[in-house]
């Protein structure tokens, strides 16, 4: 493997692997694979996304968490672990704290509908929660998370290359995955001095996903920490997504590919009364996928790190150490 710091996150073309050209393509899975096994981020243009759907979404969503926190809170669905609609202020905390995260947010889930009726995975799922003041927000929302899987798709595709792998080898495992399109808010702190001292925004952590493809956030805060111990900021232009490792490819891959730490730092104090909105996509498989460490990742110098798990066992686990389920 090559060793490489990086200053920056490494900014790709999605249009060089999906054009046809096999050398733009080969060049593409190379520096995706550079990046994934150094910092575990990128950021990609040409994903398929346009701005104007992104700002319609911004729209709607602002337009949601400005409603007041008692209508709101029709759409808090403790009972299925928050995984469809509203999740309260402070609800998650990161794996290992219990301070809660300076943030609201909205969850969106596989539609049923589009679910055939002879796949098993539809009974496993709850159906979407939509909020009846914004009748908008469901065709916008839908739209986008079906965009973004999309190229979730691509992207497990130039990974399966860059494993030696069919390039196919993700496309029936994430065929109606557990996807979830999540909307936060990091709300105005009026008083930072009526907040716990150790409270953020999101504290460090890594995702428990696939992957993770990232609208581009409101305002500035994520931060990545590399490997020699360094936090470095992520931006990402207007036009691209950051897409990211997550612990459920970390751990197939048996820590070849990283699910890098990653946290939302608290603004300057004078700045502390304003919102920040961000809009992630955690690309999850089905249920029944398989975590086994890949039988290329594990060698003698690397040697298994991960005890066998599903997806779905390792999900259950990881939303219990997060504070949403019990």
């Amino acid at each position: 493997m090559t060793e490489i710091l990086y200053d920056e996150v490494p900014s790709l073309d999605l249009a060089d692997f999906t054009s046809g050209d096999a050398a733009k393509k080969a060049a593409f899975v190379k520096k995706l694979g550079d990046a994934y096994q150094n910092i575990g981020f990128v950021a990609i243009k040409n994903h398929g996304l346009s701005k104007d759907l992104q700002d319609r979404l911004y729209a709607v969503i602002k337009k949601f968490f400005g409603l007041e926190d008692d209508i709101k809170t029709k759409y808090e669905k403790p009972e299925i672990g928050f995984q469809r609609g509203y999740t309260g202020k402070g609800k998650e905390h990161a794996k290992g704290r219990n301070t809660g995260d300076l943030k609201e947010f909205y969850h969106v889930g596989q539609e049923l509908s589009n679910i055939p009726d002879n796949d098993p995975i539809k009974s496993e799922y709850p159906a979407n929660v939509w909020p009846e003041e914004i009748p908008e927000f469901k065709e916008i929302a839908l739209d986008i998370y079906r965009t973004l899987e999309n190229a979730g798709k691509n992207m497990l595709k130039a990974i399966a290359l860059h494993l030696e792998l069919e390039e196919d080898y993700f496309e029936d495992k994430v065929a109606h995955g557990n996807s979830i399109l999540r909307q936060i808010h990091y709300f105005p702190i009026e008083n930072p001095d009526e907040v716990p001292a150790d409270a953020v925004r999101a504290a460090e952590h890594g995702d428990i996903n696939l992957i993770t493809l990232l609208m581009g956030a409101s305002a500035d805060g994520l931060q990545v920490l590399r490997r020699d111990g360094k936090w470095i900021p992520i931006t990402a232009l207007p036009d691209q997504l950051v897409v990211n490792v997550g612990d459920m490819l970390e751990r197939l891959t048996n820590k070849k590919l990283k699910s890098t730490i990653h946290r939302v730092v608290n603004p300057p104090r004078e700045l502390m009364n304003t919102s920040r909105y961000s809009i992630p996509f955690f690309m999850h498989p089905r249920s029944e996928m398989d975590l086994t460490c890949l039988e290329s990742c594990v060698d003698a110098d690397n040697p298994k790190q991960f005890e066998d798990a599903t997806a779905g066992e390792f999900l259950e686990e990881r939303l219990r150490e997060l504070g949403l389920k019990k």
